[in-house]
């Protein structure tokens, strides 16, 4: 009979329970096993985290810009005409001394078929001149004009053009 030489780590290792079908798992491993389960591991939330700043960040900034470029450009919310004169001929009257500062003015008339939107200024060359707030271009974004300096600019497609041209192109 031939003898086997044991291995010295088989030997002085503690012996490991069997286990069967209806056995119990010992402490660590339930423990282990119970927090798999239900998910009670940590997780991590920065990436998460970092995607929602960044999101309110843009938007944030977005929002910024636009009130800045709108702040800038001068233009007033429309106001109502001034001096109506009869509501029978729909016409307006306003005083020429109002336009005297080249500032363009920016009004709406809510008529029964719906609101016309019109600015009034006075150009360059020392006239008095006025036209609908749309874009000949763009004007279903109904977003209108701004005017910087001598010039007047669509708010939507960015189309610039001299006051002297009001009205007439």
């Amino acid at each position: 009979m031939s003898r086997k030489k044991k291995n010295p780590a088989i030997a002085n290792s503690a012996p490991q329970p069997v286990k069967t079908a209806g056995s119990i798992l010992p402490g660590d491993a339930i423990a282990s096993k119970k927090a798999a389960v239900l998910g009670a591991q940590n997780r991590n939330y920065r990436p998460l985290t970092v995607i929602v700043i960044c999101i309110v960040l843009t938007a944030g900034g977005f929002f910024f810009i636009r009130q800045r470029i709108n702040a800038g450009t001068g233009a007033a919310p429309a106001a109502q005409a001034l001096l109506p004169s009869a509501a029978a001929t729909d016409e307006f009257i306003y005083p020429a001394a109002l336009f005297a500062d080249g500032n363009a003015r920016h009004y709406e008339y809510k008529g029964p078929a719906g609101t016309i939107k019109y600015f009034i200024l006075k150009s360059s060359d020392g006239v008095i001149r006025a036209a609908f707030d749309a874009c000949d271009v763009c004007w279903r974004a109904g977003k209108g004009y701004y005017q910087v300096g001598d010039r007047m600019i669509c708010r939507n497609c960015g189309q610039k053009f001299a006051s002297i041209r009001v009205n007439e192109v």
